[in-house]
C-alpha cells in the first residue's frame, strides 16, 4: 500500500491551523500541527515531510528564521515550503520570503482552492520520489543478489520485469505530472522539481536496460551506482 504524504502546518493561531486542516483534508494525507516555529524543527527531526505550511508571523522564532533552520539541515533541505502571511509589505518582503528557501509566497486571505491546487502537486511530487527510491532499493537488492547460479538467476529475471513494470507506471504519473504543470504555469521550483524527478528516472530506466539479458551489460556498468 502507498503511504500518505504527512504535510507540515506551523502557525501559532490554532483557528489558522484548523482553516488550514479543513482547506487541505480533501488531499486525504497526514497533517501535522506546529504551533510555533521551535515544535516544527522538533517534528522534522523524526518525520518526512512532502510540504511544509509556514507562517511568518510568529512570536518568538518567526517563519523566517524557522525556514533557515530548516534549509540548513540536510535532512530537511530540499522539503518545499509554502510561506503564508497576513501582511504584505510590497516586494521587499515578498523577496525575503523565496531568499530565505520558500517555493511560493500567499497572502491571507488566500483562495482554498489555489492553495489546495499548489499543496497537491509538492504531494505528488513526494510521491514520486518515494516510488523512486523503492525502485532503486529493488535495483540495489538484484545488483547485490547477481551472479549466484541458476536459482539467482531466475529469480534476478523476475525481479528485473516486476523492476521494469513498476517502474514504468511510475515514468507514466512523472509524464502526466509534468504535462500537468505546463498546463496550468505552475511555480518554477515545482517544474523544476518534476524535471529533476524525470531525469532520476531516465538514468533508471538505463540502469535496468543494460541489465537486461542479451544488452551486453553488468553490474559493473550500471550508471546508478552512485
Amino acid at each position: 500500500m502507498v503511504q500518505k504524504a504527512k504535510i507540515l502546518l506551523v502557525d501559532d493561531r490554532p483557528e489558522n491551523l484548523l482553516a488550514l486542516e479543513a482547506i487541505l483534508s480533501a488531499l486525504d494525507q497526514t497533517l501535522v500541527r506546529a504551533s510555533s516555529g521551535e515544535e516544527a524543527l522538533k517534528a522534522l527531526l523524526t518525520d518526512d515531510f512532502a510540504v511544509i505550511l509556514l507562517d511568518v508571523q510568529m512570536p518568538g522564532m518567526d517563519g523566517f528564521e524557522t525556514a533557515a533552520h530548516i534549509k540548513r539541515r540536510e535532512r530537511t533541505r530540499d522539503i518545499p515550503i509554502i510561506f503564508l502571511t497576513a501582511i504584505n509589505h510590497g516586494p521587499h518582503h515578498t523577496f525575503r520570503g523565496y531568499a530565505a528557501g520558500a517555493v511560493d509566497y500567499i497572502s491571507k486571505p488566500f483562495d482554498p482552492w489555489v492553495l489546495r491546487a499548489k499543496v497537491s502537486v509538492f504531494v505528488e511530487l513526494y510521491m514520486k520520489n518515494c516510488q523512486l527510491r523503492e525502485q532503486a532499493a529493488l535495483l540495489r537488492l538484484q545488483l547485490e543478489g547477481g551472479g549466484k547460479g541458476a536459482v539467482a538467476g531466475k529469480e534476478s529475471a523476475g525481479l528485473l520485469a516486476e523492476l521494469s513494470a513498476r517502474l514504468a507506471a511510475v515514468e507514466e504519473q512523472a509524464e502526466a505530472l509534468s504535462k500537468q504543470l505546463d498546463d496550468d504555469s505552475a511555480d518554477a521550483a515545482a517544474v523544476a522539481t518534476a524535471a529533476h524527478l524525470e531525469r532520476k528516472l531516465t538514468g533508471l530506466r538505463r540502469a535496468l536496460d543494460a541489465l537486461e539479458p542479451g544488452t551486453g551489460g553488468s553490474g559493473a556498468s550500471v550508471p546508478s551506482q552512485n
